[in-house]
């Protein structure tokens, strides 16, 4: 059983022997399992718990399996959990009014042991599916609001709702939904200028958009369609008949992002053993800066996660460190690698290596984030450095905290004018840095950083002896 790690699955039979080995072969499987007796006792169990999925009998005293399943989709709480019936009674009719009443699925108790497994594992991965996907629904009327949004809440879908255009992008501000609902006919923004600002805005662009209108005119389709939409459904329609369509959308399109996804992490991953050759080749001219590029990577990774830096943020700045100097593969070795005093002109050249790493990047959508990291770590917060000159918080903070993780490697590196100095030394020219040319928060977390490291090698020497 994959969909879930330990599914929590609530069994309602009349029979005690059917209930038990139904849990044997479920714990088996690595889910947890409650039991009930009934159907009213199923509902009272479903209200004060969180299930997974529910396994009903039909023919059970007080209340039956197809009035549980009922029941159960009346409320918030519980509509959304999917139930699968599994009965005796399976002929055509009992089938039918178990899917009427909402079931997901219909087994026979005689098919059980071949069936029954295989169900609950596609229940449970369409249920997690649906879960994690929200839907926006967008209609001026109340009630087919309320009708769409509780078919959608039925299946397992997270619902926004939303009665005109304008109101739907506010809420997609803070929630960016997976799929959009819309009718056309609306105040204040109809469904055809919210679908052509949905589509040209980056970030929503690739957000499927399904119509929904009473209007059957072939002319309005094909412009919606012309517009960004991907499908059109004419009202009056079954709720089931949204749902299949909804999950038939999303199952392709998460396919494609998928797809997409994985070419661009291959290119990306490409890309990166590329420019790390060519970072190891730069370090490999200058012997005093060799493995200069990881060590900032490492120092900029721990000052981020001391400031609450996600796993996402990290990495991001594990590349940006490792590729931050890149643009000095354009800088002579002459200057370079020159022991003594640059020239103003010299200086001047290597003070172009930031701009140089930003258009390397620039071509690459992947890197596009790591950019404002490298064309600004040395800028000075006073607003003395280049190549821009920009100031304090003008200054991207992860290019603030990459000038810190820099500035540091640089004073305990040797280099061809000077040896690296102490850590406490160091560190002092860093504090007397702070606000001039340094960002003192990013200091703070720096010294955080520092501390922590301390602390950890106090702890190891102790446990030595």
């Amino acid at each position: 059983m994959v969909a879930l790690y330990s599914p929590h699955i609530l069994i309602v039979d009349d029979s005690s022997v059917i209930r038990r080995l139904l849990a044997k072969q479920l714990r088996d499987l690595g889910a947890q399992v409650t039991q009930a007796y009934d159907g009213m006792d199923g509902l009272d169990l479903a209200h004060k718990n969180q299930f997974d999925l529910i396994i009903t009998d039909v023919d059970m005293p007080r209340m039956d399996g197809f009035g549980l399943c009922e029941n159960l989709k009346k409320t918030l709480e519980t509509r959304g959990i999917p139930v699968v019936i599994l009965s005796s009674m399976d002929s055509e009719r009992d089938i039918e009014k178990g899917f009427q009443a909402g079931a997901a699925a219909y087994v026979s108790k005689s098919d059980a042991s071949s069936q029954l497994p295989g169900i609950i594992e596609k229940v449970l991965q369409t249920s997690t599916f649906h879960h994690e996907r929200l839907i926006l629904v967008v209609d001026d009327s109340a009630p087919i609001r309320g009708i769409v949004k509780k078919a959608l809440e039925e299946a397992g879908f997270q619902v926004l709702a939303a009665d005109n255009g304008q109101r739907a992008l506010e809420l997609m501000e803070n929630q960016k939904p997976d799929l959009i609902l819309s009718d056309i006919e609306m105040p204040v923004m109809n469904g055809a200028d919210f679908c052509r600002t949905v589509h040209h805005n980056e970030k929503f662009a690739m957000i499927p958009f399904v119509v929904m209108s009473s209007k059957n005119d072939r002319a309005i389709m094909r412009r919606m369609l012309q517009w960004g939409a991907t499908a059109y459904l004419t009202k009056p329609f079954h709720p089931e008949q949204l749902v299949i369509t909804i999950e038939r959308l999303l199952s392709n399109h998460f396919l494609l992002l998928l797809k997409e996804k994985e070419r661009m992490d291959t290119e990306r991953k490409m890309m990166l053993a590329s420019i790390t050759s060519l970072i190891e080749a730069l370090e490999a001219r200058d012997p005093y800066t060799r493995g200069h590029s990881e060590s900032v990577a490492d120092i900029l990774t721990g000052i981020a996660d001391i400031m609450g830096a996600d796993p996402a943020e990290i990495e991001m700045l594990k590349t940006a460190g490792r590729l931050h100097d890149l643009g000095k593969i354009g800088v002579p070795d002459s200057i370079l690698l020159k022991p003594g005093r640059l020239t103003d002109q010299e200086y001047a050249k290597i003070k172009q290596h930031p701009v140089a790493g930003a258009t390397i990047f620039s071509p690459i959508k992947t890197l596009n984030v790591i950019i404002p990291i490298i064309l600004h770590h040395h800028e000075r917060f006073d607003g003395k450095g280049y190549p821009d000159g920009i100031k304090g918080k003008q200054i991207p903070l992860w290019a603030r905290v990459t000038a810190v993780a820099d500035t540091y490697h640089a004073l305990t590196s040797d280099r061809p004018y000077r040896k690296g100095m102490d850590t406490e030394k160091a560190l002092q020219i860093i504090e007397d840095a702070r606000g001039t040319q340094l960002c003192p928060e990013c200091i703070d977390a720096f010294l955080s950083w520092i501390a922590m490291g301390k602390k950890e090698i106090e702890k190891r020497t102790i446990r030595a002896l």
